[in-house]
């Protein structure tokens, strides 16, 4: 038996609302690692990219915030 089907064999012994708790949990997870995708792209971009964007023309634009 696979990990999700232990996962789900639980879940339906659980009573209302419970298992609306154990989806909500697990969409957390999921944005959770999808977050941490999307930062390593972010990382990898910017190494890409310095040579670009640390030149004197684009000087203001050093104290902008990412987030």
């Amino acid at each position: 038996m696979t990990t999700a089907e232990h996962v789900m064999n639980e879940i339906r012994q659980l009573p209302e609302p419970l298992p609306r708790e154990v989806l909500d949990f697990a969409h957390f997870l999921k944005n959770k690692a999808d977050r941490a995708e999307l930062d390593k792209l972010m990382l990898a971009q910017q190494a890409s990219m310095a040579h670009v964007w640390d030149n004197g023309a684009d000087e203001v634009w050093n104290n902008v915030p990412t987030r």
